[in-house]
């Protein structure tokens, strides 16, 4: 019994057991994807079209579709703006804000916890460049730095494996994520079509305002990090 006990313990049984058990994940997120690609889930929600006919088709279970869709896919290649700008076309306000910050969160832990304890040695090579100047300000200021980037560069998914590579704990980002995405997301859920609508009238004013907003808000962050830290 004992030398069950210290097999099960033993460091290089341990290391065994936790690649294998990253293998079985990654394993499992490829049967995920490649079952969707060839029943047509993937198709479903690659527009913003099709995804609002899918989930008005499923009348009372679109609610669970979007959010299981949102965070099985969108970790992996499907963009999120196509589920958040789905929900107004087809639910209320308070319904689609809901709806899209559940489904922005949970996608956003999943692309979190995939780079952070699975997919780490694979991912780390891939992270952009860009990304490499906020790992000072993540140990300075961790939880107003994952405000901004999510503010800035939203639920992409380089994004979601820069973080999870990152030193910062989970709840730091999970809290952080969730205060970055809240004004994005009421936004969104909020002035949706009509938002669209005016995006697509008015592109060059459009791009113009986001422009102005980004450099706002990369502005305020680099003043708040130019005051000292008081230890």
């Amino acid at each position: 019994m004992e030398s069950g006990i210290d097999w099960w313990q033993d460091p290089s049984s341990v290391v065994n057991r936790q690649k294998a058990l990253r293998i079985a994940v990654i394993a499992l997120v490829v049967v995920v994807l490649v079952v969707a690609y060839r029943t047509g889930v993937l198709a479903r929600f690659s527009s913003r079209q099709l995804a609002q006919q899918t989930l008005l088709g499923l009348g009372g279970l679109g609610y669970l579709a979007f959010i299981l869709a949102y965070t099985a896919l969108q970790p992996f290649g499907i963009p999120g703006t196509i589920f958040v700008f789905v929900a107004p076309l087809i639910w209320p306000f308070q319904t689609a804000f809901a709806l899209s910050m559940i489904g922005t969160m949970s996608a956003s832990v999943v692309g979190f916890s995939f780079s952070r304890f699975v997919a780490r040695d694979w991912l780390a090579p891939k992270i952009p460049a860009r990304f490499a100047r906020y790992n000072d300000d993540l140990e300075r200021r961790a939880f107003v730095t994952v405000v901004l980037l999510r503010m800035v560069f939203w639920m992409s998914q380089p994004l979601h494996a820069f973080l999870g590579l990152s030193k910062v704990p989970f709840w730091t980002h999970f809290w952080g994520s969730f205060a970055g995405y809240l004004p994005v997301l009421a936004a969104t859920s909020y002035f949706g079509p009509a938002l669209i609508d005016w995006m697509k009238a008015h592109p060059l004013l459009g791009l113009l305002i986001l422009a102005t907003l980004f450099l706002l808000i990369v502005a305020w962050h680099y003043r708040k990090l130019s005051r000292p830290v008081v230890r």
